[in-house]
């Protein structure tokens, strides 16, 4: 190989520019031109790269001045009342103990905000005037509002709450409060007089539904009136103080129509998912915490027939069906003694016994994922369920462990047999960092091949590029393939309506 006659390759090692073709490289002939041969053509006019796609060294520039950036942030760990809202809570302080003294706490909590009001107005003036402190009409609502929501409401919370911009708020201690707000965290104006301020209003709402939190029992989950999802912690767990973590629902019910206009998805997805809901497939809606999972479910719960009796169970009541016929039931925790638990599996198996016609799990974490397949093969079709997962192949990967877990001793091919079997449809949600919230897939399960269960893509959500403000885009595409559950959809007349949203 080491000589070079006219017809030889050139040897290892040796760099040689691209050529046209292989009789342009037996002649030896030169690049037409300092673009690099006919495979790389010379921009014509000497044209520069454009301008928006930059070279490789700007864009490392870019990427490690933004890490430079970062690394030297200096961020705000706390944030200021304004002038007004400081004052008011200030002068709060010195009214509301001696209007607890003039009030009957138990005549009070039996009116309505609105009543309270007109009762306490005098009462607050008579308090502002044995203080000699003169408010005007602004200043008065602000005070008589502040004092209404600390007697009756959540104290500080209630702004929050009241917020329908507002979809998560993150309590980290007496002093600091993030919320959400279009999928953008930001810290709030928020803050409670001190730990025992915050840690009674945290026992109020989890003794609204029955459950209670204390030293001994540090964790709590539970919900308000509306549905929203609370999640509390306490010290000596949490080392800041009290933690409330509270998920807002929206009061409109959502529709996989609105999914559609907000994005989230395309017109042939949603039609697709339309049908699989009329169709009593079983399906499960994976994703990530706040990817939106409870809000798919709530809106796929819309296609279910209204002549269905449906059942569903969750650990903290949250789903709210639009079905007449509905019967939410709730798990209820071990009381001081440990005993008394009655968990999601204990339910299930109730259910059963229910004649239910779907039954539906708010979120499945452990081996009651084995009583709810079990469901879905004895004619429960069109039961749905949540779970935690980063894909379709990982969801069903989760069912596998999480039936594992218990204490059902059955062989690995078994379970992926009842999982391939009982499941026909994943839909993957996915928050994404621009804080929108995506249906990323729609995957149907097909069967076994061997010990490996077949899946089958129906839509997929492809990034494409990034705005200059951050904004993701991309597009929603279909895999143009027959899907496997047509069959369920001609028995109930959908199967053109499907087989044309998916090809």
């Amino acid at each position: 190989m080491g000589g070079a006659g006219p017809g030889a390759r050139p040897t290892f090692g040796v760099a040689r520019p691209m050529q046209g073709g292989s009789d342009a490289a037996a002649k030896g002939a030169q690049p037409s031109g300092p673009g690099g041969g006919d495979q790389f053509p010379p921009l014509p006019n000497g044209e520069q790269a454009p301008p928006d796609r930059p070279s490789p060294q700007n864009a490392r520039g870019d990427a490690m001045a933004r890490l430079a950036d970062r690394a030297n942030a200096v961020h705000e760990s706390n944030s200021e009342q304004g002038g007004f809202e400081a004052s008011i809570h200030k002068i709060k302080e010195q009214v509301l103990p001696r209007l607890l003294e003039r009030v009957d706490p138990e005549a009070a909590a039996t009116l309505t905000k609105e009543e309270l009001s007109e009762e306490f107005r005098p009462i607050i003036m008579e308090v502002l005037a044995e203080l000699k402190i003169t408010f005007n009409r602004r200043e008065q609502f602000a005070l008589e509002k502040v004092l209404i929501d600390e007697l009756l409401g959540f104290g500080p919370l209630e702004e929050l709450l009241n917020d329908p911009d507002v979809s998560d708020i993150m309590v980290n201690g007496p002093d600091q409060t993030y919320i959400e707000k279009k999928g953008k965290l930001t810290l709030a104006t928020t803050k409670f007089r001190d730990e025992q301020h915050l840690f009674q209003i945290a026992q109020r709402i989890v003794n609204q539904v029955g459950r209670r939190v204390d030293q001994t029992t540090p964790l709590a989950d539970a919900r308000l009136k509306d549905g929203s999802r609370v999640n509390v912690i306490v010290p000596p767990l949490s080392l800041r103080g009290t933690a409330i973590s509270i998920r807002k629902f929206s009061e409109k019910p959502i529709t996989l129509d609105m999914l559609r206009d907000f994005g989230s998805m395309s017109d042939q997805m949603c039609t697709a998912l339309k049908i699989a809901g009329a169709c009593r497939m079983n399906v499960v809606i994976s994703g990530g915490t706040g990817s939106g999972k409870t809000t798919m479910l709530n809106a796929l719960s819309k296609m279910i027939d209204p002549g269905e009796r449906v059942l569903t169970i969750e650990d903290a009541a949250e789903l709210r069906l639009q079905q007449p016929h509905w019967l939410p039931l709730e798990t209820r925790p071990p009381n001081l003694e440990g005993e008394g638990a009655i968990t999601i599996g204990d339910l299930v198996k109730n259910a059963l016994r229910m004649r239910p016609d779907r039954i539906i799990l708010g979120e499945i974490r452990g081996a009651e994922c084995f009583d709810l397949l079990a469901a879905m093969n004895t004619g429960h079709d069109g039961s749905m369920c949540t779970l935690h997962a980063n894909s379709p192949r990982e969801c069903l990967g989760r069912m596998e462990n999480m039936i594992m877990m218990g204490d059902i001793k059955i062989p690995k091919e078994a379970i992926s047999r009842q999982i391939a079997e009982s499941v026909d449809i994943i839909v993957q949600v996915k928050r994404l960092r621009d804080g929108s919230r995506r249906t990323t897939n729609v995957t149907e399960v097909i069967g076994m091949e061997g010990d490996v269960i077949v899946t089958q893509e129906l839509f997929k959500f492809e990034y494409l590029d990034e705005t200059e403000d951050g904004k993701i885009l991309g597009e929603f595409r279909s895999s143009g393939l027959r899907p496997y559950t047509l069959e369920k959809a001609r028995q109930f007349g959908f199967d053109q309506a499907y087989l044309e949203a998916c090809l």
